[in-house]
Parts: structure tokens; C-alpha cells; sequence
């Protein structure tokens, strides 16, 4: 079989697996468009769409002013995502921010909840983060993230 037909077999097969995931993953939440910015389960989420689990717990929303998400301070404008037990699972930065000494990639020209991941394991400490510039790790040197950096290593 031909080496771009296999290609395209399976770049088809893994939008298609990830579209799927993506439709489970939104029929288990609910939107709601907050009128004006609400403090829910302690987080300043601002006006506009917030997404909530099926039992009314919140799962994700941008929120409005500076707070705490675990055990870092993310900037306003950030989109946060929750696990369902209420534990910190995600944030997509709006613009590059230090995060637990680490300056993260942040923003998107498709907007903050499009941009690059800052996980986090469920007890709020940082899991992963794309790194904003080339910067030093626990004595590690490590290259920034994103495309060009995952591609040179």
C-alpha cells in the first residue's frame, strides 16, 4: 500500500477518534452564560460561558481577576478546567506567565482557551507546562515549548 495513503488512513482515523472524544467529553457538561462574573466554588469565573458538570459542579470557565489554582497564581483572563471531583486538572494562560518560577506559554490568536496547556496533577501541584523561552529546570537547561521547540528536542 502506498506510504500517503496509510498516512492519510491514519491522520483520518485519529481526528476521527478525537472527535469522539471530544462529543463524550461535552455531553457529560453543560453551558450556562454567566450574565455578569460570579465567585463559583471560589474561583472569580468572569461573564460569559461557564461549562458545568451534570451534577451542577463547576468544570470549566475564564476567570475574571488573579486567583489560586492549585498551588500557583494564574493571571486574569485565564481559562481553568476542573477535574469532576472539583481537584485542578488545567489552565490555558491569556499571554506568557511565571508559574511556580517557570515562565509558561500562554495566548492564542484563537483566544486563551485555544492556546498551549499548564496541567496539573490533582493535588494542585504543576504536572507540564510549555516552556515561554529557553530556561533552566531544577538545574535542568531545557528549550522553550511549543511546535519549534518539541521539534528541535
Amino acid at each position: 500500500m502506498n506510504k500517503n495513503l496509510l498516512f492519510v488512513i491514519f491522520f483520518l482515523c485519529g481526528v476521527q477518534s478525537s472527535l469522539c472524544g471530544c462529543a463524550q467529553a461535552q455531553s457529560q457538561t453543560h453551558r450556562a452564560r454567566l450574565k455578569q462574573p460570579a465567585q463559583i466554588q471560589g474561583y472569580p469565573c468572569a461573564k460569559g460561558f461557564a461549562w458545568f458538570f451534570a451534577d451542577g459542579r463547576l468544570s470549566r470557565c475564564t476567570i475574571s481577576e488573579e486567583t489560586t489554582f492549585g498551588e500557583a497564581r494564574i493571571p486574569a483572563g485565564t481559562y481553568i478546567a476542573l477535574n469532576p471531583d472539583g481537584a485542578p486538572a488545567f489552565v490555558q494562560l491569556p499571554h506568557n506567565a511565571s508559574i511556580l518560577g517557570m515562565t509558561c506559554m500562554g495566548g492564542s490568536w484563537l483566544g486563551p482557551g485555544e492556546g498551549a496547556k499548564v496541567g496539573f496533577y490533582p493535588s494542585g501541584k504543576l504536572k507540564e507546562c510549555y516552556l515561554a523561552g529557553d530556561q533552566t529546570v531544577q538545574g535542568v537547561p531545557c528549550l522553550n515549548g511549543g511546535i519549534f521547540g518539541d521539534g528541535l528536542g
